[in-house]
């Protein structure tokens, strides 16, 4: 199996603690996905071109401004909304924004009632808490829920302002089923916010949410830029959500008039080149077109979790192999502390995972079976600097530039450490951050290894 499209980085050899070099294996594209070699030379292609937006005359302002203006045009497209739509994109700085934006400009008070899930990121819920009350639909054991779940929250009183609820879960891939919950909240005449950035590198946005939020750097196109997508009304009246130059038609010392949206919601300078990276990712991903991308994930899916739930010692969080998933999975590995899994599998094997609670505590600590006794001990750890005893898991993500020899590296190591492999060097525990550091003499191409070993600023699984 070969990667799907060329990406920036996929021929990286890393140092490990043999005194080799591996081939790199990104199995972290849920956090974020390298750069497509088309959207590299884009933005390169572009620079030379490069100038303010919606601020010049001149020849170069009215190339950016066009890249620019392009870049909404195709998000709404990648987002299948309508033709015949009044939809607007904003293009803001990620999918956490755009939520917070959103939040904000629903003009919502503590008196309203947004619903939404335990499985959701950090994103799709903080904002939501901030403004308003939010109403939880559970999970089941194996993470899921039903469109049941949904309406039985949709029903209960007070009727609900919002429902807002991921496309596809960062923890376990797990695709909720959002035509019929949207049809479901429809019926009652309840907006819904889709967070898509999950979602949106491997399957098509759907188009029967109102809101739909998602990010560039998920998305193959890390410079920056991601969009909100969603009526023009919610956007027409009021006061936008950032305040300052390029949102505003008439300024006096007494009295603002802001401009039309979608510009009314993006003050300040914008970011062209995230839009021209963003544009042409959005643009390749259509060129090589969702069957494609659907057949390559769903092998390396299979892969995956087969070959994780054949190893004595790890366990699989989430649904069984008979629902559909990304090719995501997050696995535990008895006996080891998910920071030292992660951190063997990079300096060892040249594999890169992501460790922790994957901002999206609630979720996990359901998935782990966590009891309240133990949380309440982490917190008070972690209030005096102490990261250490946080609960986490493990998460191997795929992607385009995923190959089934990346996935079978990825088996090997992690059959080795659940056998109980020994460490070649003592790894330490760093308290203020949580990772683990091999201990090394000191070695120019192992710096990588020990430069956070002193603090918490480089933690590898902050949230």
């Amino acid at each position: 199996m070969q990667r799907l499209c060329d990406l920036v980085g996929s021929t990286v050899e890393v140092p490990c603690l043999d005194g080799t070099t591996r081939p790199y294996r990104d199995l972290d594209c849920a956090a974020s996905t390298p750069a497509m070699a088309a959207v590299a030379a884009a933005v390169n292609d572009f620079l030379p071109l490069y100038s303010s937006v919606h601020r010049g005359a001149g020849f170069k302002s009215r190339v950016s401004t066009a890249a620019y203006e392009e870049c909404r045009e195709r998000a709404l497209t990648f987002a299948n909304r309508p033709a015949t739509s009044d939809d607007v994109a904003i293009i803001c700085r990620n999918t956490t924004e755009a939520i917070n934006h959103l939040a904000y400009r629903l003009s919502l008070s503590k008196s309203d009632v947004v619903v939404t899930t335990v499985v959701e990121h950090h994103a799709n819920m903080l904002p939501w808490e901030r403004v308003a009350t939010c109403r939880w639909v559970e999970c089941d054991a194996d993470g899921t829920f039903e469109v049941a779940n949904v309406i039985e929250a949709l029903d209960a009183s007070p009727r609900p302002a919002v429902l807002t609820v991921t496309g596809a879960s960062n923890v376990t891939g797990w695709l909720p089923p959002i035509d019929e919950i949207c049809n479901a909240a429809h019926d009652r005449e309840i907006p819904v916010v889709l967070d898509a950035a999950q979602l949106a590198p491997h399957r098509p946005i759907p188009s029967s949410p109102d809101f739909v939020a998602f990010s560039g750097h998920k998305l193959y196109a890390p410079f920056g830029a991601g969009v909100l997508i969603g009526p023009r009304a919610t956007f027409a009246t009021g006061d936008p959500f950032l305040a300052g130059g390029g949102a505003v038609d008439l300024v006096d010392l007494d009295e603002v008039v802001w401009t039309e949206p979608p510009e009314r919601e993006e003050a300040g300078s914008p970011n062209v080149i995230g839009a021209v990276a963003l544009t042409t990712a959005m643009r390749e991903l259509h060129s090589l077109g969702w069957q494609a991308v659907l057949e390559h994930e769903t092998v390396l899916a299979r892969r995956l979790k087969e070959g994780l739930r054949k190893i004595d010692g790890v366990e699989v969080l989430g649904p069984g192999p008979e629902l559909e998933t990304l090719a995501t999975v997050t696995f535990t590995v008895r006996g080891l502390h998910h920071a030292l899994v992660a951190a063997r599998l990079s300096a060892e094997w040249g594999i890169g995972v992501r460790h922790g609670c994957f901002c999206a505590h609630p979720y996990l600590l359901r998935l782990l079976k966590v009891e309240q006794a133990q949380v309440r001990a982490a917190r008070r750890e972690l209030r005096t600097g102490d990261r250490r005893n946080i609960p986490g898991a493990v998460r191997a993500s795929c992607g385009l530039g995923t190959t089934l020899a990346d996935v079978d590296a990825l088996l090997e190591a992690v059959a080795a450490l659940a056998a109980g492999i020994p460490e070649p060097v003592p790894y330490v525990q760093d308290r203020r951050s949580g990772d683990y550091f091999p201990q090394l003499p000191d070695s120019d191409a192992m710096a990588w290894a020990t430069a956070g070993a002193n603090g918490a600023a480089t933690a590898c699984a902050r949230g």
